[in-house]
């Protein structure tokens, strides 16, 4: 039995070899470590606050937006990964796209302005072949991130030296995937299929979950990402904190770190009133107030991540040497 409703016939979908896009983006743009010449405070608390959460086996979880691997920062986040400073690492469904492009092809980025005016947007023969490994993953009951990284390294890609998902794959580090249906290229292919992708986003929900069961003394930091990170991180921990209570324990100390393009006042430690535009910034009443109301503490950065990144890298440097760069 079938809705009533006519659907989009997606045989008709043709799928073209991605070695003829054009990309925007190649391995020239992947940085090098590099320490910054200045450091702003709050990376500085943060770092402090990461480097005490790995001594007390506290979670230190990273959200990231899909321009974070598109700024080319993932040695930096390889490096905290490595040091055991990034317990979890929760992404949106176009950051596994650029990761899995990146490690494939040295390549990633096609332009939406131009290919979208023929239909060819996100029709890449190689990029589909996604779905298959998600099927792959499902059927041994993994995660979207875990089967993606495993796939990375298991097949030896070019270059998977800068996959996020392959290195945390090897070195035990969730990389859990929160996608919306719809959202990825990966979606528009004749091979997708709603219910596989979304088992294993939903698995990935529960390692997230789980993550979070250790975040009391640790650490949340978001980078880029205005609604996935405040959304999930907000239902999660309302799980986590229900469990809790329920064996007369709280979940309440831990700070949370912003960095984003959006301008906030210095007061950003009282959420903006409904009639203020800024309100609907989520990552603002959610991460910055709502969920460390009682014991934790919020910092917010204004930055790219081309700077932001590297930054805290710096600032874990020093204050793990002993060092206070200003």
């Amino acid at each position: 039995m079938t809705g009533k409703y006519t659907q989009f016939d997606v045989s008709s979908i043709e799928v073209i070899p991605l070695k003829k896009r054009r990309n925007d983006l190649d391995l020239s743009t992947i940085m090098h470590l590099h320490p910054t010449a200045s450091v702003r405070p709050p990376f500085r608390d943060v770092a402090r606050k990461m480097l005490k959460a790995r001594n007390q086996k506290a979670s230190n979880v990273f959200m990231l937006g899909a321009h974070t691997i598109r700024s080319g920062v993932q040695p930096f986040i390889i490096d905290l990964m490595e040091r055991h400073l990034i317990s979890c690492i929760a992404v949106n469904g176009a950051c596994v796209i650029h990761d899995y492009e990146f490690a494939l092809i040295g390549q990633t980025t096609e332009s939406v302005a131009h290919y979208i005016k023929d239909g060819r947007f996100g029709f890449w023969q190689e990029t589909g072949y996604l779905n298959e490994i998600i099927a792959e993953g499902v059927a041994r009951d993994e995660g979207l991130g875990e089967c993606v990284g495993r796939y990375i390294l298991e097949n030896k890609l070019p270059h998977r030296e800068i996959s996020l998902l392959a290195r945390a794959y090897q070195l035990n580090i969730p990389v859990t995937v929160h996608i919306g249906i719809g959202y990825d290229i990966i979606h528009q292919h004749p091979n997708f299929d709603g219910a596989t992708a979304g088992k294993a986003s939903y698995t990935d929900f529960l390692y997230f979950a789980n993550i979070l069961e250790s975040i009391e003394g640790g650490t949340l930091s978001s980078f880029g990402s205005a609604v996935m990170a405040p959304e999930i991180f907000l239902k999660a921990l309302s799980m986590v904190r229900n469990a809790a209570r329920q064996k007369g324990k709280t979940v309440e100390d831990f700070c949370t770190l912003v960095c984003d393009l959006k301008d906030l006042p210095p007061s950003y430690a009282d959420e903006a009133g409904k009639s203020d535009p800024n309100y609907y910034f989520r990552p603002w009443k959610t991460l910055l107030v709502r969920t460390v109301s009682t014991r934790g503490n919020s910092w917010y950065v204004k930055g790219t991540h081309r700077e932001t990144f590297p930054e805290l890298w710096t600032a874990v440097n020093d204050v793990e040497a002993g060092g206070n760069r200003n």
